[in-house]
């Protein structure tokens, strides 16, 4: 089993993690070699998944080592899945579990899931006993381009995305990238909405992927994917190292997010997947650039393009979303994650973009 190696660095040491070590392993993947459950160590592990990653083929060694959840000083939590266990109870279920099982501030959480379980097991971890070490197995694309880098965590609580959470990097993400072949469509496809997201504001060599091998992506082409899975990595990482805690530069990861999570919040938890609403967010953002003119009609034209070639949604208001005074209530849900006033990052170009004021106007011309 081959592995390569990353490292994501920061310039301010936060549970004292200064790095994050990343591996990358070839082939089907194998957490029973890895991991070797129940092998004596110094550290007792909780491993904290969900149902659908524990069903998985692929997965089945590595559950069938744990007898009742247990196997000698390692544990095995499975939650439910989906963005509905995204929620302040997962976090103390966690919690509870590790102080059933004795777990001290030396020991280890290690997340095996997507972008939920990644979120919800690194804050947990980060306010367990004040501290404890997080790995990380991500097993979705969005998860592997996203929710695993950057030591960003939290949950979702009182019908809003993530308004509670913390910084807080795990020590080491384990990658199997063949991981994608075995996601269904729409966990694909949510992958690689957020992956095309990061390519629009950072990296226009992904976005020429996109933008070019448009169906070796849909056929899953495993070297494709590989490559856009470590374009996200080392963009994302440049990126965080200069700023974790989001006073600037981390602003570009957010692109899209202010209409994304606004959509996910009016249609109702866990009825849209998260890059299905990024995908859309993205659509209102570059036609509001380009509406303010500061982006071309031929590249707003170029962008619709590749975001229908993937299926993902453009039109004004969302499909899943009904009823009466829909722009309204996109606005509200809007301004009450706002504190005084809108800015948004405007798309000039490809790797371009400026964080600008906006104003409720600018968000009703697109939204209608």
């Amino acid at each position: 089993m081959k592995k390569d190696t990353l490292q994501i660095s920061y310039l301010q040491p936060y549970n004292g993690t200064k790095k994050s070590k990343l591996f990358f392993y070839d082939g089907s993947p194998d957490l029973v070699s890895v991991f070797k459950p129940g092998k004596s160590s110094a550290k007792k592990r909780l491993f904290i998944t969900d149902g659908t990653t524990a069903s998985l083929k692929a997965m089945q060694d590595f559950s069938n080592c744990f007898d009742d959840g247990c196997c000698g000083s390692d544990f095995l939590l499975v939650l439910g899945s989906g963005e509905a266990y995204k929620n302040i109870e997962s976090v103390l279920t966690i919690a509870k579990y590790a102080l059933e099982n004795n777990l001290s501030r030396n020991d280890l959480f290690i997340a095996i899931g997507g972008g939920v379980i990644c979120d919800i097991t690194a804050f947990a971890a980060s306010i367990y006993k004040r501290g404890i070490e997080v790995h990380l197995v991500p097993t979705t694309l969005l998860s592997m381009t996203d929710a695993a880098i950057g030591g960003k965590t939290g949950c979702d609580f009182n019908n809003l995305k993530n308004p509670i959470g913390t910084f807080y990097p795990a020590k080491t993400i384990y990658y199997w990238t063949s991981f994608v072949q075995s996601l269904n469509d729409e966990q694909y496809n949510s992958g690689l909405a957020a992956a095309f997201r990061l390519s629009l504001v950072a990296n226009k060599e992904l976005y020429e992927i996109f933008k070019n091998q448009s169906q070796l992506i849909k056929n899953r082409n495993q070297e494709v994917i590989n490559n856009i899975i470590k374009a996200c990595i080392t963009t994302k990482a440049e990126i965080v190292k200069k700023d974790l805690t989001e006073k600037k530069e981390r602003w570009l990861l957010n692109y899209a997010n202010t209409f994304a999570y606004a959509y996910e919040s009016i249609a109702g938890t866990g009825v849209v997947a998260h890059g299905q609403a990024i995908a859309w967010g993205i659509a209102r953002q570059v036609e509001l650039s380009f509406k303010k003119d500061y982006c071309k009609e031929a590249l707003k034209n170029e962008i619709f393009s590749i975001l229908e070639d993937f299926g993902w949604e453009t039109n004004p208001i969302p499909s899943e979303v009904t009823g009466g005074g829909i722009t309204e209530r996109f606005i509200k849900t809007i301004m009450s994650s706002k504190s005084d006033k809108i800015q948004l990052l405007m798309l000039k170009d490809i790797q371009n973009a400026n964080m600008e004021d906006i104003s409720t106007a600018d968000l009703e011309s697109v939204l209608k």
